[in-house]
Parts: structure tokens; sequence; C-alpha cells
């Protein structure tokens, strides 16, 4: 009963709180800035894949990248993604490149925003190392995917080869590789939001602080996406007869805003058990500058 009662008080508070904090502002923001920042991040893609000799890389990092989106979203946008990761540019590697790296990184800006305000410290950081630091997260994200990517292409050689010196009792290549693919991107999103949520707003918060909240966004996200494909399922034919030529994005910009949503809650759900044990008069802001072995003290 004592587990149920500060779970219910946990929750509230982090519900509170994330009103408090304009949340549903804020994932706005955030669904908005992610898809303004999604395909410049795909031209930088482009060009990696074409400096290290491979453009079909980058094809298929985009398919890694929507495996986790419900086949409705990803449908709406798949053509438009074929376009531009398909489209040659002479400026890629110059000014167009340096752009696109930019406007990418707005959107690992606008996450940085969220959880500052999530875990309630003043960024004390000056704007532009800010911006390096977001760009850094862009290009690293960009090759992280080109190497996932890859591993991908080389799974059914990896397969084969392994088959030849070791009896692996598969029947088929596909359901293992569907494995392989879906395995690697739950944990790169893992991956990912432990980045986000222990590096990027400012303040320390150690490996355990920050677990709950990102399991949370992670089952929270599935169950919306599965919600979310099932609803389109029934009623994408509404968006048509709304938004005409703009459905696509639309329906895209809906999906990230209720994923946008579970990311700042989940952000806002790790504060409130930071905040739940807390010695008496010490400050959330005060508990996340201090060093492990002085919160012990």
């Amino acid at each position: 009963m004592r587990q149920i009662r500060y779970l219910y008080t946990i929750g509230t508070d982090a519900l509170y709180t994330f009103l408090a904090d304009d949340g549903w502002a804020i994932a706005s923001h955030i669904a908005l800035s992610a898809l303004m920042a999604l395909f410049p991040f795909l031209i930088v893609l482009t060009a990696l894949a074409g400096f290290f000799g491979s453009k079909e890389l980058a094809d298929q990092a985009a398919d890694l990248m929507l495996q986790i989106w419900p086949d409705q979203v990803a449908s709406t946008l798949s053509r438009e993604i074929h376009d531009v990761l398909t489209t040659s540019r002479g400026d890629a590697l110059t000014v167009g490149l340096v752009l696109a790296v930019y406007f990418a990184s707005n959107g690992v800006e606008s996450l940085r925003v969220a959880l500052n305000r999530a875990y309630a410290v003043i960024e004390p950081r000056r704007w532009y190392w800010l911006r390096l630091e977001s760009i850094g997260y862009t290009l690293v994200a960009a090759v992280t995917t080109l190497a996932m990517a890859f591993l991908i292409v080389l799974g059914p050689l990896i397969i084969a080869a392994a088959r030849r010196h070791v009896p692996l009792i598969v029947e088929s290549n596909e359901s293992l590789l569907n494995i392989a693919r879906y395995g690697i991107t739950i944990l790169a999103m893992f991956t990912a939001l432990v980045i986000l949520h222990a590096w990027l707003p400012a303040g320390r918060r150690s490996f355990v602080q920050i677990i709950p909240g990102i399991i949370f966004t992670m089952l929270a996200s599935l169950i919306s996406g599965v919600g979310f494909g099932l609803y389109l399922a029934r009623f994408a034919n509404n968006y048509v007869t709304m938004y005409a030529g703009l459905a696509s994005v639309i329906i895209a910009l809906v999906f990230l805003y209720f994923i946008a949503a579970i990311f700042v809650f989940g952000g806002e759900l790790n504060a409130a058990i930071i905040k739940s044990r807390l010695p008496r008069g010490v400050s959330l802001q005060a508990a996340q500058s201090l060093e492990p072995g002085e919160k012990q003290a």
C-alpha cells in the first residue's frame, strides 16, 4: 500500500510540474523542431554516406530511423525522405552542409530546453558552446546511424559466413535479421536517451536517477506508436480531407508531438523521484550541482 501511495505521489507531482513547466507547449516546440531538423539531418547523412563511398547506406539508415515509427506515419514521409536521399547536391560538402548541420542541431537544442526545465536547472554555459555541443551530437548521431545501417547491410553476409563454420539452427536469415534490426534500434534509442538525460541538460545526474524516466519514455512511446497506428488505420482519411497535400506532414507532426510530450514527462518523472529522495532543505537544483560524493556526505 505504501508503494502504491508513493507511486501516486510521484506521478501526480510529475504531472503538476509538467503542466507548470508548460510541458505541452515545450512538446509542440520539440515536435516542430524535430520535423524541421529531420530533412537537414538526412542531407548530412547522405553527404557522410557519400564520403564513406556508399550513398545506399543513407537509405538503409533512414529505414532504420523509421523502424520504430508506426507504418502509417513512416509511409507518409517515405517518398519525401527518398527524394531527399537521392537528390544530388553539388554544395553538400560546402555551405549547404554547414547550414544543414546547423539546422539539424536545432532539434538537439529543443531537447536541451525541455530537460533543463524538467530538471529545474539554469544553464550556465555560453550559447556558442551549447550550439557546438549540439552540432557534435548531431554528427555523432549521423555517423552512428550509418554504422548501424552498415551492420544491417552486412547482416546477410555475416550470417552466410557463419553458417559455413558454425551450424545455426535458423530457418531463414530474414527472421534473424528482423530481430537484429529491432534489437539495434531499441539499443540505439536507449543509448540516446541515456546520453540526453545524463549530459545534455545542465547539472549532474547518475545513471540510477535517470533510468525511471527512460524506461517510461520507451514503454509509453511504444504504446503511443501502436495506438496512433491503430487510429490512423481507421481515420487517416480525416487528415487528407482536412489538410489535403499537407496531410503527411501533419500526421508526422502529431505523432512527434505525442512522443515529445512523453519525453518531457519522462524528465519530469525523474525530477519528481529525485526530489522525493532529497534531504529536507536541499533543492532539486542544488542536488544536481553536487558531485556524487558530496551528495552522500
